[in-house]
């Protein structure tokens, strides 16, 4: 069973990213919602899901 949060690592594994890639993202912004629990950052399933869904392209031509 997959927990409902999971570290930065275990959020890149999820994505199949770089976990230096999610801490681009999160200075930059554009990434995935994360949550700040004290010092730690947690990525909610629900919001990697969703990140996921809003890239789905049927072509390589279509805007993002």
């Amino acid at each position: 069973m997959t927990p409902a949060v999971l570290d930065t690592e275990g959020a890149a594994n999820y994505l199949g990213l770089a976990a230096s890639t999610l801490e681009k993202l999160r200075v930059s912004g554009g990434g995935v919602p994360f949550v700040k629990l004290g010092r730690a950052v947690r990525y909610r399933v629900c919001d990697l899901d969703a990140y996921l869904a809003a890239r789905v392209r049927s072509n390589t031509s279509e805007q993002a």
